[in-house]
């Protein structure tokens, strides 16, 4: 019996073995092949993977399945990055791209992501198609067994050329800078790294090899999962850490002095580096879970923000569309234009570089003068609840209810561009969501400082226990 294929904000994600099976992969990929050929006569799809347990093995099983589908694979040579599929698909023009992945997840995790032929994460109306596609053929039998190879493609060297094109490699080399690359075991490990030596960068690289366990810690570029690196840059006195995750769509930054830096910060501080040293006065677009610090840097600059719902499918469509500078999200994930639809925390990680070596200061620094420049302080908090589908299904619905006060806060404004945002007198907010990767509810806060970003943190946890305690009564 095959379970549901249900596509969340990045792709179908679920357990090796236990929903993640060889049937249910053969069931996508004869859905997407349906998919691909309502749509063009012989498509031709890349097949990828990263570095995960069986990712060359479901690769192949779904190329076995579009081939005697009559669509052309690409098979990509060893593990590769989820950007640098993206950069093959419109460097190529083909009609997209099965990327097994399941990114930042823990190791019993595996994934299936599907880009269309802009290279950007698949929109919810092709996941749906999918989805009921998938659901109607119900189960897919192994397909027949042909030894002829598949036409296989490298797109590392191409990808890491484009990045030569976008990142100030020279000023990184004037300045001398040195930094620790952490590959965290999956897929960024010869890229990353190898963009930075090849220009003369001083670079050490750590975690490289494939580990299908990720050290038992998973390839979240967390700032726990990042206390190796942190101990590396404070041993080797490097002026950055910089790490990206399982398939390095998103990125992880130490400062100097080993300080883990949050993300939503570095999308502030990277928008207001790459208006000033590209001259790009135009709008940032950001998710309804990041920080407004960089709507505050929009203000100086005078231009705006476009805020889009959880995903960065959404966010790539203003990329394709060239309305924004860049764009990011709070989950350690941007990209910028003229480059893909899709996140990037190989281009995020040489942005961070460059801009500290252009700048010549510590990116607390850089983070302490920008707040200055904008008037005030911004601290984002992320919380995660784990719930029972019960008490989750419960909250989902009492967040239905519009609020004049919440928390003894009057609600200033109310958002549901996803799940429910409520903006507070003083600037402060509270967004509570359900996770489209994960079983949880996530809470995310900002305030002036950290402590209040807590305080609402743990108010808000509080109102949601209260709803667990009514379900049981």
């Amino acid at each position: 019996m095959t379970a549901a294929i249900k596509f969340g904000t990045s792709g179908w994600r679920a357990i090796i073995a236990e929903d993640f099976t060889f049937a249910n992969v053969r069931l996508a990929a004869e859905a997407i092949a349906d998919h691909a050929c309502s749509k063009k006569a012989k498509p031709t799809l890349i097949v990828g993977h990263d570095t995960r347990f069986f990712g060359p093995e479901f690769a192949l099983a779904a190329a076995q399945i579009l081939r005697e589908r009559g669509i052309q694979v690409l098979l990509c040579e060893g593990a590769t990055p989820t950007p640098a599929i993206a950069y093959e698909i419109r460097r190529r023009k083909v009609d997209g791209a099965i990327n097994f992945t399941a990114s930042h997840n823990s190791a019993e995790y595996q994934g299936l992501k599907f880009s269309g032929p802009d290279g950007g994460p698949a929109l919810p109306e092709v996941t749906h198609d999918i989805e009921a596609r998938a659901a109607k053929l119900g189960e897919r039998t192994a397909a027949k067994m042909n030894d002829e190879p598949f036409e296989t493609i490298n797109p590392r060297d191409m990808y890491l050329e484009r990045l030569s094109q976008l990142i100030n490699f020279k000023a990184l080399r004037d300045a001398k800078l040195s930094v620790v690359v952490d590959a965290l075991h999956g897929c960024g490990a010869g890229y990353l790294d190898a963009a930075l030596a090849s220009h003369g960068v001083d670079v050490q690289a750590m975690r490289t090899g494939r580990d299908v366990l990720f050290d038992g810690s998973g390839p979240d570029v967390s700032e726990e999962n990042l206390l190796p690196l942190r101990d590396a840059v404070l041993a080797k006195k490097t002026a950055l850490g910089l790490a990206t995750d399982g398939d390095a769509d998103r990125f992880g930054i130490l400062d100097a002095d080993g300080t883990w830096m949050q993300p939503n910060h570095i999308l502030a501080l990277l928008y207001d580096y790459l208006v000033e040293s590209r001259g790009w006065k135009m709008p940032a677009a950001r998710s309804v879970a990041t920080s407004h610090l960089m709507d505050a840097v929009a203000r100086v600059h005078g231009t705006k923000v476009f805020q889009t719902p959880v995903g960065f499918k959404y966010i790539g469509e203003l990329i394709q569309q060239d309305k924004i500078a860049m764009g990011g999200e709070e989950s350690a994930g941007m990209s910028i234009r003229g480059h893909v639809p899709e996140k990037d925390g190989i281009l995020a990680c040489l942005l961070v570089a460059e801009m500290v070596a252009v700048r010549s200061a510590s990116i607390a620094k850089q983070l302490r003068t920008l707040f200055k420049r904008v008037g005030r302080e911004f601290w984002p908090l992320r919380t995660n609840l784990h719930l029972t589908e019960s008490v989750r299904s419960r909250t989902v619905v009492r967040l239905k209810t519009d609020f004049s006060t919440f928390l003894g806060r009057r609600v200033k404004q109310m958002d549901r561009t996803d799940g429910l945002k409520m903006e507070f007198d003083d600037g402060s907010w509270v967004l509570l969501r359900p996770s489209g990767t994960e079983p949880l509810m996530r809470v995310y806060t900002e305030a002036a400082t950290i402590e209040e970003s807590s305080r609402i943190a743990g108010e808000t946890q509080a109102w949601v226990m209260d709803i667990a305690q009514e379900a049981k009564a």
